[in-house]
């Protein structure tokens, strides 16, 4: 490490980017465990700022991007951030949890990331600032690919952005492992569902683990539309996941099996959520 700066403002933060690229520091649970024993680079610490840390109501929600697991896990949510809530509680030991932040979730770019399905079921959108100003991008088009984002070299993400459209319903948030606990995804699965009359009149599917980037789900979001609550979980079919899912073998499964979880776990969080 060559140099280490830890602003105080958003501006400080930006115009130390400016100058040159820095490795961005939040919770480190991501950083640490890549770089060994020496972190090669200069270091941004975004840890000091204000601004960047805590959940906001206005039109919509505010989560700012140093907001940890922990806070996210604890606060006061509307059902439909339900999902969010149980992944939060699911993202490594209590001590990731503490540390962890939800930008960093997103920047990391893990084909696992456990908070991505989530928000891609809450219409999440990532607030980016750089030298040219604020903008915003939809989670969807923000991952590109494994461990890769549209996240500019000299850009610092946060916040995300729920929309109040996407703040009705319930959600649920289910995950497969090896195990209970501290583990990798092998698939996982979001569902938020708004009920009217008796009847689905909106869905948001998305599941992770099982492509480079976790996917929605258009096709069997659709399939869910008109359909009575308990009807629901069987209307998901491995066939309307086919086209949207490109899991692949690996140590931990393999895409066969990775496919057919998916489906299975979609279901029951498809249960949950209109429980």
């Amino acid at each position: 490490m060559r140099d280490y700066a830890r602003p105080q403002t958003l501006d400080e933060a930006v115009g130390l980017m400016a100058q040159t690229p820095r490795r961005i520091l939040a919770g480190g649970t991501d950083l640490y465990p890549t770089v060994g024993r020496r972190i090669d680079g200069d270091i941004l610490d975004l840890t000091a700022i204000p601004a960047l840390c805590g959940i906001t109501h206005g039109d919509g929600l505010r989560i700012g991007a140093c907001t940890t697991w922990t806070m996210i896990a604890e606060a006061a949510l509307p059902p439909a951030l339900c999902a969010l809530q149980q992944a939060a509680r699911q993202v490594g030991g209590r001590q990731v949890q503490n540390m962890g932040t939800i930008g960093g979730n997103l920047c990391n770019a893990s084909p696992a990331a456990d908070g991505v399905p989530p928000l891609l079921a809450l219409d999440a959108v990532v607030e980016l600032a750089g030298p040219l100003g604020l903008r915003r991008v939809p989670l969807t088009q923000l991952l590109i690919g494994p461990r890769q984002t549209l996240r500019a070299s000299d850009e610092i993400l946060t916040a995300v952005i729920l929309p109040a459209s996407a703040l009705t319903g319930r959600s649920a948030f289910v995950k497969l492992g090896a195990r209970a606990y501290l583990v990798i995804s092998i698939a996982m699965a979001a569902a938020r569902i708004q009920v009217e009359n008796g009847r689905i009149t909106g869905a948001a599917l998305a599941v992770g683990a099982c492509s480079g980037v976790a996917q929605r789900l258009p096709v069997a979001e659709a399939a869910l539309i008109g359909a009575k609550p308990v009807d629901a979980p069987q209307l998901v079919t491995p066939h309307d996941l086919a086209g949207a899912l490109s899991p692949i073998d690996d140590i931990r499964a393999t895409a066969l099996y990775r496919r057919t979880a998916a489906a299975e776990l979609l279901r029951r969080a498809i249960a949950e959520a209109v429980a």
